[in-house]
């Protein structure tokens, strides 16, 4: 798997580049990413325009991003390894990049959003809640305590044998649980929405998996089944599951929001939440955040999807912006290691539970949301 992290990254920068002076002047920075499973890099330039996400011609680079944290060790030391090597050997300015912080801010990259803005990041491997108040400025009011959303809805789909089904091979679990709920019922079957009773903004995903868990087998018992086999009921599995994840989120960011308001960290004209991250790219999810948004007057801003998911770009993009603001700009000798585990800002988390804020109910996202396959 690894080497073939080298061999793609190898594939995408096959290319001759000049170094010198003029070089640390151009404000064309390339982006890779390599903190998961997937692997990519992007050229862009200081006005957001991708100039390529493959690299097959000579071009003058200002600099190189790439993502040290958070992430699997072994991806990101693939990536690490590969950038050092390469701005070493050209004599580029090195940027390093925190994986949320790129998600954070792709956004900005697709249109005019100024600081500050509340961010929700919901991905495979990641939940939190943040206030963005600057390129490398971030307070982050909520995490997730266990997995992340991405994360449970992938081991459902799995439990629920969903590759079987054949409109459902080829999707990722989350994709493919999107696609089921369209035609459920998420009434038929009822979840607890994780932490009702902590008035906090944190994320718990695991309870949620194991009550999923417990139904499934259940189910497996009344139709008389073994497990591995597509249940009758997995269309309404997926729609009360996919719902109980978005109802969870929706709660913590209406939460967030209202703890904002109170402490003034939002300006009072034209508030935005920006929601990201793989996970983001889910309509139904989309939706409940925009009732919340629609509900508590902010606007809601979203990637498209291409760019929820984890790329270059985005990795490509924070190093512009910190291109711009002159920070965390490194010489291509500077020591730099990786960081699986890498909290994002100055933790407010207990701030936040503290204050104790009891949202008010604001009306549910509607029963079905239909998505163009």
């Amino acid at each position: 798997m690894f080497q073939t992290k080298v061999r793609i990254l190898q594939r995408l920068l096959r290319c001759k580049h000049t170094a010198g002076s003029k070089a640390f002047r151009s404000r064309l920075v390339l982006g890779i990413e390599t903190s998961c499973d997937e692997t990519g890099a992007a050229v862009m330039d200081e006005t957001g325009a991708i100039l390529g996400e493959s690299l097959h011609s000579q071009k003058e680079l200002g600099a190189v991003a790439a993502t040290v944290k958070p992430g699997l060790a072994l991806s990101l030391a693939v990536g690490l390894s590969f950038s050092l090597g390469f701005v070493r050997r050209h004599n580029k300015p090195f940027i390093p990049i925190h994986h949320m912080e790129a998600h954070a801010l792709t956004v900005r990259m697709l249109q005019p959003l100024h600081f500050p803005f509340l961010v929700l990041l919901v991905s495979g491997g990641h939940a939190l809640l943040a206030v963005a108040r600057g390129v490398d400025d971030f307070l982050l009011l909520g995490r997730t305590l266990d997995e992340a959303p991405g994360d449970t809805l992938d081991k459902v789909a799995r439990r629920l044998s969903l590759r079987k089904l054949p409109r459902c091979a080829a999707l990722s679990g989350g994709q493919a649980i999107e696609l089921l709920a369209q035609d459920g019922d998420r009434k038929r079957f009822s979840f607890r929405t994780p932490m009702g009773q902590t008035p906090d903004c944190c994320f718990s995903f695991a309870g949620l998996r194991n009550q999923v868990t417990l139904l499934i087998q259940k189910q497996e018992v009344e139709e008389g089944v073994e497990e591995g086999t597509v249940l009758s009921c997995v269309n309404d599995i997926a729609a009360a599951t996919q719902h109980t994840v978005a109802s969870h989120l929706a709660k913590r960011t209406h939460r967030a929001i209202l703890f904002c308001r109170a402490n003034r960290l939002l300006p009072s004209q034209n508030p935005t939440l920006v929601l990201s991250g793989g996970v983001a790219s889910n309509q139904y999810i989309r939706k409940a955040l925009a009732v919340v948004a629609e509900a508590t007057g902010l606007r809601l801003l979203c990637p498209p999807a291409r760019f929820c998911t984890d790329n270059g770009v985005m990795v490509a993009w924070n190093g512009v912006e910190r291109l711009r603001e002159g920070t965390g700009i490194l010489a291509p000798e500077v020591e730099v290691t990786y960081e699986p585990r890498a909290p994002l800002g100055v933790d407010i988390t207990a701030e936040v539970r503290a204050a104790a804020i009891r949202p008010p109910p604001i009306r549910p996202p509607p029963i079905r949301i239909k998505i163009p396959e």
